[in-house]
């Protein structure tokens, strides 16, 4: 699920972690989701799905799974024509594969709007440079010509996906994104965007600074923002401008020099600015996955003709295995091969039981048997592999209804997660319940006197 490593993010926050509540959480919650291209092949299978079903069936977490429709149109927003076609099919694959709605929340993004209201806040402390230096970003750029990406909403991708992520963050509860060590620095690009957004609707001035006892902390934080001394008692009541105007000048200092290094600055006054989390910050679980080349030998791409899809009949399978590449030192029948090295090997060790990977792997070596025989064998186990998906999905493609109302149920389960959220936000960034306190509470002590 673009990103940058933290190394490149060297801006004028910096901000440690702060004291996370997840060492201690007592639920564990998982988010991960797909862009709807389409029908999902056995690349996606392998890469996501099946780690996601482990998850789901792990009684420790909650898993929430979404297709991700707004990312589809940051690089293909030109015609949205096959996204809702394209999600039912992703949507199909995902139940067909395992994912049952029983065990995890399976949602749409756009129906889910407070994940646009997150990306938009986000957005506003997110720096330019950051999402300029993601190297995703810039690979696109140099290699993708067919598609125009010179576009906002390409250049914020990293942030939707933040937002995506964060939303499901609750103070209790501990955030995981499962990611392949190659997506890991997207993870680590959206905590430092989650860290510096917590500085800046986190950070506050304890009130208690200004309390009967605590003149000489006062005097000393006054001294160090190079504030003048004032000449009021301790301990009075002190207005809320006074706070604030104190809280702006310290946020600036602390974003100058740093918020570590304000801390270390201030010492044991350091105490009376606490940076509250707003969002949970967010862990990823690297997970391992198996080497799943395309039927040429490169990745497993649609775009590059290559693939098995789930819903693959047996002839189809036979016809595009029976071409597939191997390993190219064997050119003739009789040439010994090297297994470590043939992209149909590597189907086996998916498909075919420990004898007949044996099998495969010594006769190659010696030239026992030919490729074309190695290739059918392997077929035949991936078509006992892949019978009861295409069962299960030739199931719910005959009631795309079912489908459409598993998709409703777990996007209202979702959004009733995103409200909550999303209420404990805009009170984090505007104030305005507490706003409204302070106008109506002397109001009503008024008409009650």
């Amino acid at each position: 699920m673009g990103g940058a490593t933290t190394a490149a993010l060297g801006e004028d926050i910096s901000v440690p972690p702060p004291e996370s509540t997840q060492g201690q959480a007592t639920r564990k919650r998982v988010l991960s989701g797909m862009r709807p291209t389409g029908r999902l092949h056995i690349g996606h299978y392998f890469g996501a799905l099946q780690n996601w079903i482990k998850l789901q069936n792990d009684p420790q977490y909650e898993c929430f799974y979404f297709i991700a429709d707004w990312h589809a149109m940051t690089s293909d927003y030109a015609d949205t024509s096959q996204i809702a076609q394209n999600s039912i099919e992703i949507a199909t694959d995902f139940l067909a594969s395992g994912l049952d709605p029983k065990k995890s929340t399976i949602f749409v993004q756009s129906a889910v709007p407070e994940h646009a209201e997150l990306h938009l806040l986000l957005s506003m402390v997110t720096p330019l440079g950051w999402l300029e230096r993601v190297p995703t970003y810039k690979e696109a750029l140099d290699n993708v010509k067919e598609k125009d990406l010179h576009t906002f909403g390409f250049l914020g991708y990293p942030v939707l996906q933040t937002a995506d992520i964060v939303m499901y963050g609750e103070p209790d509860c501990a955030l995981i994104v499962p990611v392949g060590e190659d997506q890991a620095s997207h993870v680590e690009l959206g905590r430092e965007i989650v860290r510096r957004a917590d500085f800046y609707y986190g950070f506050r001035v304890d009130p208690s600074l200004f309390d009967k006892g605590n003149e000489e902390w006062l005097g000393f934080v006054r001294a160090k923002l190079a504030l003048k001394p004032t000449d009021e008692p301790a301990g009075q009541r002190i207005s809320v401008g006074e706070l604030a105007i104190l809280g702006l000048i310290a946020k600036r200092y602390a974003q100058n020099v740093g918020f570590e290094n304000f801390l270390k600055e201030m010492g044991p006054a350091g105490r009376f600015f606490p940076c509250d989390t707003v969002w949970s910050l967010p862990e990823f679980k690297l997970t391992k996955t198996p080497r799943i080349p395309g039927t040429d030998g490169r990745k497993m791409s649609k775009s590059y003709g290559n693939t098995i899809m789930l819903s693959e009949s047996d002839d189809s399978i036979r016809a595009k295995t029976k071409v597939m590449m191997t390993d190219p030192a064997r050119k003739r029948r009789t040439d010994p091969g090297d297994p470590d090295k043939c992209p149909a090997f590597d189907w086996h060790k998916l498909f075919s039981p420990p004898d007949v990977i044996q099998w495969a792997d010594q006769n190659c070596r010696t030239a026992g048997i030919g490729c074309i025989e190695c290739k059918a064998a392997m077929a035949e186990h991936l078509i006992r592999w892949i019978q009861p998906v295409r069962q299960r999905r030739e199931e719910y493609a005959a009631h795309p209804d079912k489908v459409l109302h598993i998709l409703d149920e777990g996007s209202a389960k979702a959004r009733k997660v995103a409200q909550k959220t999303m209420a404990r936000v805009r009170e984090a960034v505007f104030h305005w319940e507490e706003k409204r306190k302070e106008i109506v509470a002397p109001r009503a002590i008024g008409k009650a006197d």
